[in-house]
């Protein structure tokens, strides 16, 4: 790898000062936008004006006190139904960290919204309610953080003051999902019983579960470790834009800039950029108008290179030493976020970064069912919250790294071409297991050949 143990160690205290993305999820009811405005409040994250706003919201609706939820449920529907439909971000810090919260939507129906707010993040917590314990909600949701391969999950057993705080009730509930968990390979689970509505354990310890020696959500929010390993990531630059000023002071001037999707790149690195497979070395880094030695993800930067070399949007910028293969049969797991269904055969364009290309859909091999995690082989399209397998031949060769190795660099867009409408999100090479790559060969139709589509 071209990164060095020096990068490494130089933002080696990065964890104490970054920025934590996390999502919460969890059936109807469970509490989800109850736990995040009891987190904002709690952590005096939120301005007076907003909390008035709720109080006459609340009061408004025959409540007694502030309904934290409507710090999140910000649409008209969400409030008038009491449920999450949209993922609601919402920003807020402490002095250990900052961070971008997703509430991601409980009802089965928006299990495509789940997939959105828990791409990008790094920690998943997943609501259950106490009286109800593990349902199949909390398993699908459980399925799709292990497919997105968050890194953390959170159990948060809430609505503990239901159940009189009862000790047993949450072993009972933290042992099956945790053995659950397990078995999709999610790699830390951390289990905490909460009251969202009462604040136990969710800002500051519970005086009612002194059985729980535990962290508060806040406290294991503030003190879960974010790898910043840069010495192991596939460094990766997406060229966005070329830059040529054409001033008298710069004549020569030509910089490629964009954000680093993973990894570091420093002066003097050997690069080589796809799909040309020319090679060259960086002869300069501009971060905020300033010369630097080094950067990494994720900054946005300008590449200058020692040689001329044709580079226009949508090229990858990779290290020599560290070159991923490219390929026209994209083999990937797909959550369908579009209400129109995604068939074999279909023409779509697939946006890899900052690159799109025109794609077929040749096959669709199994649907996964969430429930159980078995695969309905050769379903022949995929519908509104369908995740399964495909293969996509594109246009063009491009390197995607696998989605395990890289969420950044190995995820990617299925795009309708007549409207711009997306489709589908894809992981490169990612699945829980896999059909009979053959039988379900046989079973799907042949994708139809069209003028400039057939590659």
């Amino acid at each position: 790898m071209s990164n060095t143990t020096a990068v490494t160690e130089q933002f080696a205290d990065l964890s104490a000062t970054t920025l934590l993305r996390f999502a919460t999820a969890g059936s109807v009811d469970d509490g989800k936008s109850t736990l995040v405005g009891r987190l904002l409040h709690d952590s005096k994250s939120v301005l007076t004006d907003q909390l008035e706003a709720v109080a006459r919201a609340s009061a408004g609706r025959g409540a007694d006190a502030p309904d934290l939820a409507l710090l999140t449920d910000g649409l008209r529907a969400e409030r008038e139904q009491g449920i999450t439909i949209d993922v609601a971000y919402r920003y807020f810090a402490t002095p250990r960290r900052r961070f971008i919260l997703a509430d991601t939507p409980g009802h089965v129906q928006y299990t495509r919204n789940m997939v959105t707010g828990a791409s990008t993040a790094d920690l998943a917590v997943v609501l259950v309610d106490a009286r109800n314990g593990v349902i199949e909600q909390t398993r699908r949701h459980a399925a799709v953080a292990a497919l997105l391969r968050v890194p953390h999950v959170v159990l948060a057993v809430n609505k503990m003051d239901l159940v009189a705080y009862d000790e047993r009730v949450f072993a009972r509930i933290a042992e099956e999902f945790t053995a659950y968990a397990a078995e999709l390979g999610v790699p830390e689970i951390t289990a905490i019983p909460i009251s969202a509505l009462a604040g136990d354990n969710v800002v500051e310890p519970s005086s009612n579960m002194d059985w729980y020696g535990g962290p508060t959500v806040l406290e294991h929010l503030e003190t879960v470790p974010v790898s910043h390993d840069l010495a192991t990531c596939h460094a990766r630059f997406p060229v966005q834009y070329v830059i040529r000023p054409q001033t008298a002071e710069h004549p020569d001037y030509r910089g490629y800039a964009g954000q680093i999707a993973a990894g570091a790149f420093r002066v003097g690195e050997s690069v080589t950029v796809l799909p040309s497979g020319r090679s060259s070395k960086i002869a300069g880094i501009d971060l905020l108008g300033e010369a630097v030695d080094v950067a990494w993800t994720p900054q946005s930067i300008t590449l200058l290179l020692e040689d001329d070399i044709d580079i226009a949007r949508g090229d990858l910028i990779v290290p020599s030493a560290d070159v991923p293969p490219s390929t026209q049969d994209i083999q990937a797991t797909v959550c369908h976020v579009a209400d129109a269904p995604l068939s074999v055969g279909q023409r779509v364009l697939l946006k890899h970064t900052t690159r799109t290309v025109k794609a077929i859909v040749k096959e669709i091999p199994s649907r996964l069912t969430l429930d159980d995690l078995s695969q309905h082989p050769a379903p022949g399209r995929l519908v509104a919250n369908d995740i399964g397998r495909v293969l996509v031949r594109t246009a063009e060769p491009l390197a995607l790294d696998a989605y395990a190795d890289s969420r950044r660099t190995g995820s990617f867009l299925l795009i309708d071409p007549a409207d711009g409408t997306t489709l589908a999100a894809g992981m490169a090479g990612t699945a829980f297991a896999a059909p009979d790559s053959d039988e379900a060969a046989a079973a799907a139709p042949a994708p139809a050949d069209d003028e400039g589509w057939d590659f």
